[in-house]
């Protein structure tokens, strides 16, 4: 698997953030948990922020994330990925276009998309994506409208492609194992982390399984 400006090995244990798992705990906080656990690469995905507690978040993750020498990447705002001069963003298949957001991006930021067939994953590759995320492999809590994507289908799309890819969707200790030998380069995961009543624990238990299994 080559990719540019990412490796496969950064993409191990994707977190993913969502606020509404915490309780009311800070962000923040919540991340440096999931970083010291050994979270591999960050993604802030806080669809409901208003752009400037958006901005002030993504750079507070960011020097987070640097500071454990952890991409940092922002979930489908462009402008908030490049105001805080993130890593990269990930965008979906109803975002913009992966090929313009490449073109906006330049061409040293990483770029993640999402694909749920081959036939996106070919796509999204040809127009200048640096990993895949494909999902939800299983049934999730996170994103109702998530479309199940089948194991056959991960493999194929891992085949495929010669970018990392990254399974989502309802990843947990209980399940991961799952995944072995499907060809992925990582998972990413959301409440089995931040839902999780000791976020370090959880996290450092999962980068033990994806070394054991990966």
């Amino acid at each position: 698997m080559k990719s540019a400006n990412i490796t496969a090995a950064a993409l191990q244990l994707y977190a993913v953030t969502d606020s509404r798992w915490l309780n009311g705990a800070a962000l923040a906080e919540a991340v440096e948990k999931a970083l010291a656990g050994g979270v591999t690469c960050v993604q802030l995905r806080e669809k409901q922020l208003p752009f400037d507690e958006f901005l002030r978040t993504a750079k507070e993750i960011k020097s987070l994330c640097q500071s454990y020498h952890v991409p940092f990447i922002v979930d489908d705002n462009l402008d908030i990925a490049l105001a805080c001069d993130a890593d990269g963003l990930h965008i979906g298949q109803n975002d913009m276009p992966a090929a313009k957001a490449r073109k906006l991006l330049g061409p040293d930021k990483i770029l993640g998309v999402s694909a749920q067939t081959v036939e996106q994953a070919i796509a999204a590759c040809r127009d200048g994506a640096d990993y895949l995320g494909v999902g939800a492999v299983f049934p999730t809590g996170t994103k109702t409208d998530a479309v199940e994507v089948p194991l056959d289908t991960l493999k194929a799309i891992t085949a495929a492609v010669d970018i990392p890819v990254v399974a989502i969707g309802g990843i947990g200790a209980d399940n991961i194992a799952e995944l072995s030998g499907t060809g992925i380069a990582g998972a990413a995961v959301v409440s089995a982390i931040f839902a999780q009543d000791d976020i370090k624990k959880a996290a450092a238990n999962l980068r033990q399984l994806m070394v054991k299994e990966f």
